[in-house]
């Protein structure tokens, strides 16, 4: 089987589908429309492009495991471009070097997971890769079918994608294992949901705009539920990563 390519990681791959799908659905929309839309709006501020100029051949090594430039690269060229499409609505190009370091940093946290998941013996079967598939393909609201056709016009072929989703899985046992059961209780709950209320309100008064209703709690519980136990995770694996780190050897280059 050949080496797994960590800049392929779960991330990566959702967010080039995801990536597709909304080019996609904006193509669609305006396609029709495009010719006068242009004269209409006149010349317009070209986008960004990413900078990959001084990116060494070795972004960083982890336990002797290099990151390479290509790897970095294929996720790099991702994340900026979702930066970018973010960027035209707020008008402020991404930075791309406070990008160049998250990304490098996600890339070593996801290699230290990898690394801790083959020494605990985590190795996902061909079912978990199945359903992970599956679950990807929803969550970009696609078929499996259609998916993988996104994928593979952008370059990624179905052996990568399994090898993928196969880290994809083993990441996630890693966590589960180490991490254990995440819940949220009601005070947090009940705390998520005053911080959005205020946050609210602070937004409708700095707008001048009437105040839209704010709906009522048990409305909104399962989504804040989601939310928090989301952000609790995040944080735990960050710790997790923390540590990993700190009883590893990691260097990064950039």
């Amino acid at each position: 089987m050949p080496k797994m390519k960590k800049a392929l990681a779960a991330i990566a791959l959702a967010g080039s589908v995801s990536l597709v799908a909304a080019c996609g659905g904006e193509a669609d929309q305006g396609a029709a429309s495009s010719s006068s839309a242009a004269e209409s709006q006149g010349q317009q501020a070209a986008a960004p492009s990413a900078d990959l100029s001084g990116i060494p051949d070795v972004v960083a090594t982890v336990n002797g495991e290099e990151i390479t430039k290509d790897e970095f690269t294929q996720v790099y060229e991702i994340q900026f471009q979702q930066a970018a499409m973010q960027s035209q609505m707020s008008g402020q190009d991404p930075d791309q070097d406070q990008l160049k370091k998250d990304v490098a940093e996600s890339l070593v946290g996801t290699e230290l997971l990898v690394q801790r998941a083959a020494e605990l013996d985590l190795v996902a079967t061909q079912e978990q890769i199945d359903e992970a598939l599956t679950a990807a393909a929803e969550s970009n609201q696609m078929g499996e079918d259609e998916f993988l056709k996104a994928l593979e016009e952008q370059g990624t072929d179905r052996e990568s994608v399994d090898a993928q989703l196969k880290q994809q899985v083993e990441v996630e046992a890693v966590i589960e294992q180490e991490v254990g059961e995440i819940s949220a209780s009601d005070e947090e709950l009940q705390e998520a949901y005053e911080q959005q209320k205020a946050m609210q309100e602070q937004m409708t008064e700095q707008s001048g705009e009437s105040a839209a209703a704010v709906p009522e709690f048990e409305e909104v519980k399962d989504q804040l539920e989601q939310q928090v136990v989301q952000q609790k995770e995040n944080e735990a694996t960050q710790q997790l990563v923390d540590q990993l780190r700190s009883d590893g050897e990691v260097e990064v280059k950039l």
